[in-house]
């Protein structure tokens, strides 16, 4: 688990909040957990020095724990298995085991799916309209329930994993980002998506990132510190919110940084 520090303070705020993260996304005004707004789309940027899965994790949680009875997620994995996810989560307070029995997480384990597309650019094609066929009907059915009322997030760790699946396609990835995003207008969802900008080559970065941060309302990215190590501070989060996107700011683009530390392994 970690925490955040504030490196940077908007003007006039004399009282921060405990938790830094949540109250600049909207997510913890009045003491009450809320979701990410139905229809946004958040792109969390890390690299090989400072991971942002934490994020993910801290993003994952308050979206099964928002509003009465929490929200419902679908969980594309790519990086790690479902016991990996469960005991991170098991630290932070939150069992993904029982919130699936409850049928309020779907997760699609992607490590052991066998995704199709190794021979051809038809076969990538299909693979990922069937992938999207799959999440579009799991959130069909969870709106026809009257359990589920709450807001439904699809997350996606990690997007990287999902391109070298597609056989290093970017055009078949980002087509299926588009369906995703669809998603969220039709049946209103949130997407959030975690992206290592760091790996991919330098013909092909520009191009692929740019894509990714232009489809997203919300930018998180974890990087070094600026000035270097630090024994106490192993990073800083910068926070991008983009056109107006959470009602409380009033600016068209928002930006914020912190620098956090691993208090828990």
């Amino acid at each position: 688990m970690r925490g955040f520090a504030r490196r940077e303070r908007e003007r006039g705020d004399m009282n921060p909040p405990s938790n830094l993260l949540d109250e600049a996304l909207g997510l913890g005004h009045g003491g009450a957990i809320a979701a990410l707004p139905a229809g946004r789309v958040v792109l969390v940027e890390d690299c090989v020095e400072t991971s942002g899965a934490f994020v993910l994790h801290h993003l994952l949680k308050r979206a099964l724990s928002a509003g009465e009875g929490g929200g419902d997620v679908l969980f594309l994995a790519l990086a790690q298995p479902f016991s990996h996810y469960d005991r991170v989560l098991r630290k932070l307070g939150c069992s993904l085991s029982v919130q699936r029995n409850n049928n309020k997480l779907h997760f699609f384990d992607m490590l052991k799916l066998e995704f199709p597309g190794l021979t051809g650019g038809n076969d990538i094609e299909s693979g990922f309209v069937g992938l999207y066929s799959k999440i579009q009907r799991a959130i069909e059915a969870r709106r026809s329930k009257e359990y589920s009322r709450g807001c439904i997030t699809i997350m996606i760790d990690d997007l990287s994993l999902l391109e070298i699946a597609a056989c290093g396609s970017i055009d078949c990835v980002l087509d299926f980002l588009y369906y995703c995003i669809s998603l969220t207008a039709e049946l209103d969802c949130s997407l959030v998506i975690l992206n290592h900008e760091d790996i991919y080559s330098s013909e092909e970065a520009p191009r692929f990132l740019s894509h990714l941060e232009y489809l997203a309302d919300i930018v998180i990215k974890t990087e070094p510190l600026s000035t270097g190590l630090s024994a106490d501070v192993h990073g800083q989060v910068c926070l991008l919110l983009l056109n107006n996107t959470i009602d409380h700011f009033q600016q068209r683009d928002f930006q914020q940084t912190w620098a956090f530390n691993e208090q828990n392994s």
